[in-house]
């Protein structure tokens, strides 16, 4: 089907291609004909009204000086010279249309016939032109050009008439149009030979962009089209390249994602069932149910915060997240959090820091931005070395409102901050200070800040601290009670 569809699309255009062509050469030598007709009509029309007026002037001076039998005789002679010359027909008539003098061989048809009253009404005026038979006195059409032959007074004697055949312009119109047959066949054969190649280049990019297609539809999305220019199919080509890409990038975090949620999912319930199995077959002691239980009792909950997190990441990605602003004091929302992790706080002897700060008023979603804080303050906990510090930060600039959270301890490395904001990445990998995390905290901040129309970013030196810093941007009613520096 996809080679009928390609083939389809060759003989479309190459169709439309030809018709194109053979109509404009149709058009062409249409329009050329008109034009050499015109053309040929015109000289003929000039020829014979330059001669005829020459033989008007000769014939009225004849007539005026001879008498009727001498002037017929001088006028012969030179309307026999003027007839050869253009190979034409000269005939002169009395003022009543009948033939005095004719230059046609014997028997002369104009002498049969008079010229009708209605032509010499329109030679009076001068001059008179005709494509046709002359009222009836030829049998096919001819090209008759009359004048008036005055004497002294200007009065009109007579009238000299010249006729040429017409059919010499359909033999000429003929040889044009022979010439302009063959040298517009070889023209239209070197056409089509050139179109034709030129629309095999031009589809095939097409095959090309249809056969990748056809590979990206069966999860191949190694294929790439060769970009060879820079027009739209080079855009197009460009387009389907980076749309592969993107496919290939999605298709490896599904991957991932399947990977790292069959794994997440796999490690709780496996000690679940191994510790519910062991109580329940006798393996485990009674005494030691207590502690299992325990065990069992973190890993569900740990469970359960991972279907949550997959359930909110799933809702803010799908757009199914509303937002629902409101002007609330993050600073109290900061306090808040802490003070819910009171008990580990005192545990690694803390020291929490710039909570002392006066209000900051944000505009934003108090939900969404209590997870951001909670999540990060959750982070910072779990990895701030015993005795060390947790500090809160605060800021205005540029209509953002910046706030920080910073913790002493081993920080990140330079490679670890690269990827510190992906699903399922943890810095932990013996899991030994994040045994109940699940890799999504980080990745959810970062979207929930982005929802905000804000941004987050990661300061660390190695050994030190580790500081995450989140702007929000300020609405028209945001307001930063006061700047503090911490």
């Amino acid at each position: 089907m996809t080679f009928i569809m390609q083939k389809s699309i060759f003989a479309k255009y190459f169709s439309v291609c030809a018709t194109i062509i053979l109509i404009s050469t149709t058009i062409l030598g249409a329009v050329l004909l008109i034009f050499v007709s015109q053309y040929f009509k015109q000289e003929k029309y000039d020829l014979l009204k330059t001669n005829v007026q020459k033989a008007s002037l000769y014939t009225s001076k004849i007539l005026i000086n001879y008498d009727y039998n001498s002037s017929l005789a001088y006028i012969s002679d030179y309307y026999n010279l003027y007839a050869d010359a253009i190979d034409s027909v000269f005939f002169l008539t009395n003022t009543s249309g009948t033939t005095l003098y004719c230059t046609e061989v014997s028997p002369c048809i104009h002498t049969t016939y008079m010229v009708p009253q209605r032509i010499l009404e329109s030679t009076k005026d001068g001059e008179f032109f005709e494509s046709g038979r002359l009222g009836g006195i030829y049998k096919e059409s001819n090209y008759t050009v009359g004048i008036p032959v005055y004497d002294r007074d200007q009065n009109i004697i007579a009238y000299v008439f010249s006729s040429m055949p017409a059919k010499t312009m359909s033999s000429f119109l003929g040889e044009i149009l022979k010439m302009y047959i063959i040298s517009s066949g070889a023209m239209l054969l070197i056409a089509f030979i050139l179109v034709y190649f030129i629309t095999l280049q031009m589809v095939k990019p097409l095959r090309e962009m249809s056969l990748a297609a056809k590979r990206f539809g069966q999860g191949e999305f190694s294929a790439r089209i060769p970009v060879t220019s820079n027009d739209e199919v080079g855009q197009l080509a460009m387009s389907l390249n980076n749309m592969a890409q993107s496919l290939s990038i999605l298709e490896n975090m599904r991957r991932s994602f399947t990977a790292n949620v069959s794994h997440e999912l796999k490690t709780p319930m496996t000690s679940i069932s191994g510790f519910v199995d062991g109580i329940l077959d006798g393996t485990i002691p009674e005494e030691k149910h207590k502690q299992y239980l325990l065990i069992v009792s973190e890993e569900t909950k740990r469970l359960s915060r991972l279907v949550r997190s997959m359930l909110n990441l799933a809702k803010i990605e799908a757009g199914e997240m509303q937002l629902s602003y409101s002007q609330f004091d993050i600073v109290d929302t900061i306090c808040q959090t802490v003070f819910s992790f009171e008990q580990i706080a005192e545990q690694k002897k803390l020291d929490i820091r710039g909570l002392d700060h006066d209000k900051v008023i944000i505009d934003a979603d108090p939900d969404l931005i209590h997870q951001v804080i909670y999540n990060l303050t959750e982070n910072a906990i779990k990895f701030v070395n015993e005795g060390g510090y947790i500090e809160f930060g605060f800021s205005y600039e540029g209509g953002k409102v910046y706030i920080s959270v910073k913790n002493s301890g081993a920080g990140l490395t330079k490679e670890e901050i690269a990827h510190v904001f992906e699903r399922f990445y943890k810095t932990d990998k013996s899991r030994g200070l994040d045994k109940n995390g699940v890799g999504l905290g980080l990745y959810i901040v970062r979207t929930i800040i982005n929802l905000h129309g804000g941004d987050i970013i990661v300061r660390s030196n190695y050994g030190e601290f580790c500081e995450f810093v989140f702007s929000l941007p300020a609405k028209k009613t945001t307001k930063l009670v006061k700047l503090k520096k911490n």
